[in-house]
């Protein structure tokens, strides 16, 4: 299975950039969603300008597709500074990080995605830029090794990261604003795709809307890409309206289902269920029989499959709930081998 060619992943893909370009809001006032972590940036930002000071240093964590980019872009705008976008994998030596720092105006924003993703020797470079703005570059070998100690201009590092748990604590620790993005409720996400709609001149329903919603994931990327999925569906089959009959139909032929389940989805679950008798199974044997990275079931599979309750994560393995039985039309006998399964995990 590979995760890219899921329309439901919440990985962004090439065509998301297209996407959500033209979709990102600017203001904080015109995020849609997140109301702790809005409410409690506005504050920061707010007196960090009224300080005139740059935005203490902030790391966004949470599930992809919940739109932690967005809100760097945001924190930038509302500062009225510049951004400097990378990510982590992209950053590859301590030299390629000192260049970026070294070339941020003042009171810039620069934004590492996926920071998680960087080597410890980046991290020792970030260590006193987040500090003292300064860095400490050495040159040459041996006896013939230099080092130099430049100042930085004071600047605002965002990072964002998926894996929280994978950040060193002594970076980790260096973050002033430590902010977790949730996924999103259906009415939130209605109203995302009623904007996203109305940006992009889609004629939807109010009914429609909702049902979109209602299959994507609690997040926000994939409600977008939905969007424009079930548009091509409408375009050629009503001409072009997007009303709740044919929002069923397109999510229906995507074989996504009422509660944002795909195939992938209900395959993990019935191997759960069916090879292991619902679990407890281990996820490097979950992920080699159904031949996915164990990363990426922890990544993208299982936070919304938890958030639904169809699945726990036990220090046994992962169990199959009564819910995910329901769903999947596994009564019966099936029933009573969660129900010991369940008793013999307790004990």
């Amino acid at each position: 299975m590979d995760k890219f060619s899921r329309i439901i992943t919440p990985n962004q893909s090439s065509e998301d950039s297209d996407i959500e370009n033209p979709l990102r809001p600017r203001k904080l006032s015109d995020y849609i969603g997140q109301e702790k972590a809005k409410k409690n940036l506005k504050i920061f930002i707010e007196a960090a300008k009224l300080r005139t000071e740059s935005l203490d240093h902030v790391l966004l964590y949470g599930p992809p597709g919940l739109g932690k980019t967005t809100l760097a872009m945001i924190i930038a705008n509302e500062m009225g500074v510049n951004i400097k976008i990378t990510s982590g994998p992209a950053i590859e030596r301590p030299g390629d990080l000192a260049s970026m720092l070294t070339n941020l105006q003042p009171e810039s924003v620069l934004f590492i995605d996926e920071i998680h993703r960087i080597s410890r020797q980046i991290e020792e470079v970030l260590y006193p830029a987040m500090e003292d703005f300064s860095i400490d570059i050495v040159t040459g070998k041996g006896q013939m090794a230099s080092s130099y100690h430049l100042p930085l201009s004071k600047f605002t590092l965002v990072g964002a990261t998926t894996r929280v748990g994978q950040l060193g604590s002594p970076l980790r620790d260096r973050f002033g604003v430590i902010l977790r993005l949730d996924l999103y409720n259906p009415s939130e996400l209605k109203k995302i795709i009623l904007r996203s709609a109305k940006i992009l001149n889609i004629n939807i329903t109010d009914e429609a809307a909702q049902e979109i919603a209602g299959r994507s994931r609690g997040t926000p990327r994939i409600a977008n890409r939905l969007l424009k999925r079930v548009r091509d569906f409408a375009q050629v089959i009503s001409g072009g309206e997007i009303k709740l009959e044919i929002a069923r139909h397109a999510l229906n032929s995507l074989e996504i289902d009422n509660l944002g389940l795909d195939s992938n989805d209900k395959k993990l679950l019935e191997t759960i269920i069916l090879n292991y008798n619902g679990g407890p199974v281990g996820l490097e044997t979950l992920a080699a029989i159904i031949g996915e990275e164990s990363v990426t079931i922890e990544d993208v599979y299982e936070p919304y499959l938890m958030q639904i309750g169809f699945l726990n994560r036990t220090p046994r393995g992962r169990i199959a709930t009564k819910l995910a039985y329901k769903h999947l039309n596994l009564k019966g006998s099936a029933i009573n081998v969660w129900n010991l399964q369940t008793k013999l995990s307790e004990n």
